[in-house]
Formats: C-alpha cells, structure tokens, sequence
C-alpha cells in the first residue's frame, strides 16, 4: 500500500456541480480523516493527479494519458465535463482513418451477407446436403498467410487471395468454392519454380480434419482443382517447401504433394511434435526425442518402392521429446557450404543447440549448448542471426539469449548470454468465437537477420493488438481495428520492395475481423519509430504537474484548504 497527499481549495473541487466532491464536502458522504484532518479517499493517486489539474486548469492532454482508464475514474468522480472530454478523444483515437500505421482495408467480400441462403458445395461441384450445415459465424476470418506479395484468407468454408501491385494496389484474384466442411488450415505458394503448372502459376491449398484440397492459380485469376488428398489422420501443419505441399500430423504421418510427378505419398513416422525446413529439406522433431529429416527434392527418385527416405539427424541425450525446432542456415563462404546450426526444445523445457559443418556431415550434428531454464515443454523456439529466443507452455514464457558470431558461425567467444525473460499473455478463447488457433499464432514473426517480434492479443474478443520486440520484450506499438470489429486472426508477412530503385521489402501486420474484413498496418513504420525513440530516450511520460509540487501559498486560508489522501495498490 501506498498513500499520496494532495491538497487544493474547496473552490477547485466543487465548481463542477453534483460531483464526488460537492456530496463529500457538504456532507452527503460521509468522510474518514487522518489525524491531521486530511480526508481519505481509496483510489488510485496516479489517476486521480490528471483529474485534479483538470479541476484546477480546465484543460487536458490525452497524449500522455490512459483515455479508458481516466475516464473510468472521472464517472466515479462525477467531473461530466471531463467525461465528455474523454469521450471525444476515446472517438478521435478511434478514426475511421486510422493511425500512422494503418496502411490498407480491405472490405468483406460481397457474398459474405448470404452465405446462409446458398447450399455447400462439396469437392466435386455437387451439392451435397439439401439443408446446409450451421456454422458459427461464417464470415469470420480464420487465417491469414502470405508469400512473396500475395495473401491467402481462410474464412469458415471458403479462401480467397489476393495480391498487391504497385500501380493499382490488393486485388481479389481468386476465391474458392464454397466447401461442404470447415477450414482448419491453409498454405500458399505464390512462386512456383517450373514444373508442369508453369512459371506464372500459383498454388493455395486448404485443409480439414484428415482432409486436403489444392487448387492451381493461373494468371487471369481462374483457379484449377489440382486434387483432393487425405492423410487419414488429423492434418495439424500445412505448407509448402519449394513445388512440395507437405502435411504432416501428430500421431506420426507425413504426406507429400510433387508438382512434377503430380502424385501424393503418405509416409508413417514416429510421433511428430514439431518441424522446421531448410531449403528442399524437412526436419522433424519427434516424440522419441529424435530428429529426422526428408530431402523432398528427392522424392520423385523414391516412386519405384513409393517410399520417402526418413533419415535420423540427431538424438537428444535425454531422449525427451522434440516439442520445437528452429533451423538456421549460416551464409554460404566460398570456401564452404552452409553451416548448419538447429535450436532445439523438449518437452522437459530444455533448449539445446546442435551444430553440423559441411565437412563433418558424416559424424552428424555436434551438441553446441544446453540451457536448462524452462520448466515446462517448450511450445516455439527462434534461431536467428543475433538471437535465441524460446517459449514455454507456462503462460508464452520467452527467454532469449544474445547469440556470438565470427564469419557468420556461432561462436562460443564471448557465447551466448541471457538477455531477458517476459510473457506474452492471453487468455484462451473458450467459446470458439474468437478465432482459429491456427490464425492467432503470437510468433515470432520476421525474416532470421531482422529484429522479430510477437504478436500479443490479450483477449479473444478485443479490437487491439499489441506488437513486442521477440528480444526483449519491449512495446513497439498498439494497433487498433478502424472500424470496431473484433480481431479473429493475424500475421506478420514482408512484401517484396517496388521496381524503384533503392526500394526494399516491407514489413506488414495483416488483422482478419469477425466482419470479413482484412485491416494492413505498417510494421517496417513501427519499428524505425520505435528504434529512434530508443536512441533520443522514452518518450510520452507524463511528469507530475509542477503545480501539484509547489506548496500551497501561505495566503491560502486554512479553512478553504483541503488534504486529501489517495490510496492504491503496486500491482
């Protein structure tokens, strides 16, 4: 507990009629007094200083305060004029317009509003029931991804992409059949490399339950059904690797989709708890606490025995579970290939570090580090060119680690050292309304020799996000839906620089609403803000009002003087 002592004139607290303060000092409320007579009020001293200079000046700076919790306390205090105050700054900071980093809107698609009115559709074009299914909430954006300038959305029983063009902005390219099951997870590659679909062609595929569709792109926009696999088992990670669509499951199946050879092959594995790539191949880490690894470009050579060759990498000494993996791919030299380094978690909450030089591939990785920090299974896990991020299950616990590098390789000189721990808390969606897991990953997002950062919704039914730097933590900036609307999904993706020179990619938040609604927001804008705003000193601290410093005047009448203790709480 804590106590602050105000003190000001019974003018100052009473010249807004019907307030706390006109019924506390004529008597209507009765009053508690310390032994010098200052009355005590339980409240907040921190709040209660903005509202006290606004008796005094009549004047406010919502800049440098907190507009929902102030105006809390001004309807307690009953000070109207400040209510309406507050109330219109609440409205100003909510335009229509948005902030500095609010960069695009793009609108529900017209057939959102009578989703209800039309039959499912089912893989083969045919209707399949007379009386469609309920779902809740149809128009919801469930996921959002994106590669190279495009982006696919993922709402209850449809996907639509979109990509950008520097002359006329996002345009809708494509949109799905309306399916007779739900969305669980969607993967899209907007660069396909050769192969029979074609050097313009795109590929988006979506995946439910055991089940897997996949659609080719074309240029004018039109979408060809390319087939419909299932994996016989729960698909829980989607995504392509080069021409590849990979599916992979928990319970220890992997399947594989080849643009050449146009042909899926599943492949039973030990129990998958996470997995990473590295240029053509797939890592996997597994529950009998090894990792293995599939060349996916080899594939097609594997056609005759209709098997993929699963190699084991590496066993962790503890033999714990792989719960999440991260690849790094040192730069090439020109003497040497890639320097392999894998960051690794269990599900002990033990993180390690395995290395492998090209030119000791044959003994396999060699155990670079070992921190024994977490104490619950580590959930995500971050390798990148400065840093070693983690997270564990208690509560998105992150520790991060400073990472030494001499010719680009980690170097045990001067080594790794801990540079901070912090939480990304939120509360978990109980009803299924506020989203998709899968659409709602926090991170960490951005490019391995970029500053990444975590994504934090505090609460599954809010119209804020909050951006944190992934390695230390730190507030980069709020952003807030232009028009209302609840945020279902989110992602941080980089979009490839215009064709002028000096151009170079940019970093963007993508918001999905319970509207259908896509909102953009500027991250690369963010974080040169934030990064200058570290290099001048914090900014937008409010210091105490000097006239709440100065000694009341000496001719000030004693009766007309009023103390005032405020107490709170250090949370």
């Amino acid at each position: 507990m804590y106590k602050c002592r105000f003190s000001t004139s019974r003018q100052t607290l009473t010249w807004v009629p019907d307030s706390f303060f006109s019924s506390l000092l004529s008597g209507r409320i009765s009053t508690l007094k310390d032994e010098t007579g200052a009355i005590f009020i339980d409240r907040d001293p921190s709040l209660f200083a903005p509202i006290l200079n606004f008796l005094r000046t009549k004047e406010l700076h919502p800049r440098s305060i907190d507009v929902h919790l102030l105006m809390h306390e001004a309807e307690f205090y009953g000070i109207t004029p400040l209510v309406r105050k507050l109330q219109l700054c609440d409205e100003l900071d909510r335009s229509s317009c948005g902030n500095v980093l609010f960069n695009g809107y793009l609108p529900p698609i017209r057939f959102l509003k009578i989703l209800d009115c039309i039959l499912p559709v089912s893989r083969n074009g045919q209707n399949t029931r007379s009386v469609p299914r309920p779902i809740a909430d149809p128009g919801m954006v469930r996921i959002i991804c994106g590669h190279h300038n495009w982006i696919a959305v993922a709402y209850a029983q449809f996907v639509v992409c979109y990509r950008v063009k520097e002359s006329s902005g996002w345009q809708q390219v494509f949109t799905s059949p309306r399916l007779d099951w739900v969305i669980d997870r969607v993967a899209l590659n907007a660069k396909v490399m050769g192969g029979s679909l074609g050097d313009n062609d795109k590929m988006v595929a979506v995946a439910s339950g055991t089940e897997i569709i996949l659609w080719a792109i074309c240029p004018d926009g039109n979408g060809n059904e390319i087939g419909v696999f299932s994996l016989n088992v729960p698909v829980e990670a989607l995504f392509f690797v080069g021409n590849q669509l990979i599916a992979t499951s928990h319970t220890g199946k992997v399947g594989v989709w080849n643009a050449v050879t146009k042909h899926w092959q599943n492949q039973d594995v030990v129990p998958i708890n996470s997995y990473d790539t590295a240029g053509s191949f797939l890592i996997l880490g597994c529950n009998n606490g090894s990792i293995y690894y599939i060349d996916v470009q080899k594939f097609p050579l594997r056609m005759k025995d209709n098997d993929l060759l699963v190699t084991e990498l590496y066993r962790d000494p503890s033999e714990d579970a792989i719960t999440a993996l991260s690849v790094y791919l040192t730069p090439k030299t020109s003497d040497s290939g890639n320097w392999i380094e894998i960051a690794y978690g269990t599900s002990s909450g033990t993180v390690r570090v395995i290395v492998q030089h090209p030119e000791t591939v044959g003994s396999g990785p060699q155990l670079f580090q070992t921190f024994s920090v977490h104490r619950s299974p580590v959930t995500k896990i971050m390798l990148s060119e400065k840093h070693l991020i983690s997270v564990c299950a208690d509560n998105n616990h992150v520790r991060t680690w400073t990472v030494t590098r001499f010719r680009g390789m980690i170097s045990t000189q001067p080594g790794s050292t801990p540079l901070t721990s912090f939480k990304i808390l939120s509360l978990d969606d109980i009803d299924g309304h506020g989203g998709c897991a899968a659409g709602t990953e926090i991170g960490p997002y951005g490019e391995r020799d970029e500053q990444q950062v975590f994504i934090q919704r505090v609460v599954p039914d809010t119209d804020k996000l909050y951006v944190r730097l992934s390695s230390n933590g730190k507030r980069v900036c709020e952003v807030r839906s232009v028009d209302g609307t609840s945020i279902t999904a989110f992602v941080v993706h980089e979009c490839e620089g215009s064709s002028r020179i000096g151009s170079r990619p940019r970093r963007y938040l993508f918001s999905g609403h319970s509207n259908g609604s896509i909102q953009m927001w500027d991250l690369t804008t963010a974080m040169e803000i934030a990064g200058k705003v570290d290099i001048k000193g914090e900014r937008g601290k409010n210091p105490i009002p000097q006239d709440l410093k100065k000694k009341q005047k000496k001719n000030i009448e004693e009766q007309n003087t009023f103390h005032l203790y405020i107490y709170g709480r250090f949370v």
